[in-house]
């Protein structure tokens, strides 16, 4: 008998019988149906509380809110997908009220210095959000790696309002997250804080100093 075996069958004399486990009980995560808007009122006030910035938009209007936000912000340049239909869009846009669109498309060892001293805003896609926390989930790609949402001062994420979900237990039970996942996934609940000096919260000390998110109806 193995070590394993020998363990187990201690357990059992001990329990009196075999080992059973029992049913997983999620119904403490589950929450009362809600419609689309009121998760996206949800997610705005949870969000916004932490500094995040919300703005609602549709699939046409988008493109000009972006281009209005970088232009009071005095944005010199903007980090697009190059793939992903975002990336698409905004080039094909026309539009000679955006700044400067750049495409990741070299090597991190090249392109490093660029990237953490001269790129002012980057945008990108999102999986899905929650309500319950304010959070985006993004899973990063080769077309828009995870320093595209961590490095540039300005972070603007697009998320579809169809995609917002109540919880996070939610999001990966519909999105099936047990079939498998990539090797680096995002939780973004605002720009960047940490309370490393005198325990106090301080925004925009490694990472992006504003987290704007176009909500997309």
């Amino acid at each position: 008998m193995s070590s394993r075996d020998t363990i187990l069958q201690r357990l059992r004399n001990r329990s009196g019988g075999e080992l059973v486990i029992p049913d997983c009980d999620f119904s403490v995560l589950q929450r009362p149906l809600s419609s689309v808007a009121e998760r996206i009122d949800q997610f705005e006030k949870t969000i916004e509380s932490v500094h995040g910035e919300v703005h609602r938009c549709t699939r046409e209007s988008w493109i000009a809110r972006l281009a209005g936000i970088l232009s009071c912000r005095g944005a010199r340049n903007l980090l697009v997908p190059a793939a992903h239909q975002i990336g698409r869009a905004l080039r094909d846009s026309g539009r000679d009220d955006l700044p400067e669109l750049l495409i990741y498309d070299e090597p991190i060892g090249s392109w490093q210095p660029h990237l953490f001293n001269e790129v002012d805003a980057s945008i990108t896609s999102t999986r899905g959000g929650i309500a319950e926390t304010g959070s985006l989930i993004l899973w990063p790609t080769p077309d828009e790696p995870r320093l595209m949402s961590l490095v540039p001062p300005i972070h603007i994420a697009v998320l579809e309002a169809s995609g917002l979900y109540s919880t996070f237990h939610e999001a990966m039970h519909e999105q099936n997250w047990a079939s498998g996942m990539p090797t680096n996934a995002l939780l973004v609940s605002g720009p960047s804080k940490t309370a490393d000096i005198e325990q106090t919260l301080a925004y925009g000390v490694h990472g992006p100093k504003e987290l704007i998110v176009l909500v997309v109806e």
